[in-house]
């Protein structure tokens, strides 16, 4: 059997992926998601009178809690090969990267297990955010805003 044939093998009998389906509903669990926030946000605004930009502050640290408590009890991994993109792209997604890095090198210790290995995912996502922050920055400040 030459590469040809294989690759031609492999893609027959590897299973086919409803893009559509996943598609839609990754958007509606985003959406879903958006709206359970700005529900979370004007409650916090106007049952207890808070400032949009603490109401916000209280916002994402429930989801990062949400998402590191679904991560930590396995429910997350089970919902996201439902929900694909929709669970993961907001905040609960970076907080469960950070998570299940943790769960997966607990066992090898607090320092060269759970320390070395806690922002593995997360760490691209941390360091090409400040690149971008910095870059950024300079632009505006060439631009004179």
């Amino acid at each position: 059997m030459n590469i040809k044939e294989y690759q031609k093998l492999v893609k027959d009998l590897s299973p086919r992926e409803n893009r559509l389906k996943n598609m839609a509903v990754a958007f509606f669990v985003g959406g879903l998601i958006g709206f359970l926030g700005e529900f979370y946000l004007y409650l916090l605004t106007e049952s207890f009178g808070m400032s949009r930009a603490d109401a916000f502050s209280w916002l994402c640290l429930t989801l990062i809690l949400l998402g590191t408590l679904l991560t930590a009890l396995g429910f997350f991994d089970n919902w996201f090969s439902k929900c694909k993109c929709g669970l993961i792209i907001p905040t609960t997604g970076f907080a469960h990267s950070i998570t299940s890095c943790a769960l997966d090198f607990k066992k090898e210790g607090l320092i060269t297990g759970l320390g070395a290995n806690f922002f593995k995912l997360a760490g691209s996502v941390i360091l090409y955010g400040i690149i971008s922050a910095f870059v950024l920055t300079i632009v505006r400040v060439m631009l004179g805003g």
